[in-house]
């Protein structure tokens, strides 16, 4: 499955080579979403793999950039506890700012959202999601 996001990035770090086999470089995207005229921020940490770590040397952070990624997940035993980790793992990266005519930003790229395959397409409307001030939890976890 390949989903792509708009979104500022936030941090590049450094590739880290973990073993004589496997590379990876991780990086932050800011994510900003509006829903019923509030905006939400989150952030996504994503990696590259193995030869797609350089793709992110094109880039700066504060750059509005669209990402292609799939969603990766693994299961492992320790100690009779099962595990599960999910990556989001990025395959390809472009500047979101390509669109951008005589210095306008469209309002997707002033304010990155989430999207599916169709950066196109817009969010349906989930009238049974109400995100006023009473029902948000604020919590970090």
């Amino acid at each position: 499955m390949s989903l792509e996001v708009i979104g500022k990035l936030l941090v590049k770090y450094d590739a880290q080579q973990v073993n004589d086999r496997f590379k990876k470089r991780e990086f932050v995207l800011e994510l900003a979403e509006e829903i019923n005229g509030n905006v939400y921020t989150n952030f996504a940490k994503m990696q590259l793999v193995q030869q797609k770590c350089d793709i992110l040397d094109r880039f700066n952070e504060g750059d509005n950039v669209k990402v292609s990624f799939n969603i990766k997940g693994n299961r492992w035993e320790k100690d009779g506890k099962v595990n599960f980790i999910t990556n989001l793992d990025a395959w390809r990266i472009e500047s979101a700012a390509a669109g951008v005519t005589n210095g306008n930003m469209s309002a997707q790229q002033a304010a990155p959202a989430y999207n599916n395959n169709n950066s196109n397409q817009q969010a349906p409307n989930n009238n049974f999601y109400n995100p006023s001030p009473e029902n948000v939890d604020d919590l970090p976890f």
